[in-house]
């Protein structure tokens, strides 16, 4: 299944939560919701996954290169990682 999924867990502290989240292979996409955005965002630094959202879900600037980590995603995309990444270079010779 590929789409929009959501998995709780109970967790005892943040070091747990992060621990949590890290025992994945994949690591696509997370978010972290959460009344205190200064730990959200020191949680975030921490979860090995390609983009993390605190207190929003799929808000992205194109500008910026977004990809997976892990087993998660196949290279940067977006900005100017996406020149590369979606073209391949081929080679033409012409003799006039």
């Amino acid at each position: 299944m590929f789409g929009p999924v959501v998995t709780l867990h109970p967790y005892s502290d943040d070091a747990e939560a992060i621990e949590i989240a890290n025992m994945t292979e994949y690591g696509l996409a997370g978010s972290i919701w959460t009344q205190d955005i200064e730990a959200g965002s020191q949680m975030a630094e921490q979860i090995e996954s390609g983009m993390i959202w605190v207190n929003c879900w799929l808000h992205r600037d194109l500008r910026v290169p977004f990809g997976g980590v892990k087993q998660s995603g196949v290279g940067r995309e977006g900005g100017r990682w996406s020149l590369s990444f979606f073209s391949e270079a081929i080679n033409i010779c012409v003799k006039r």
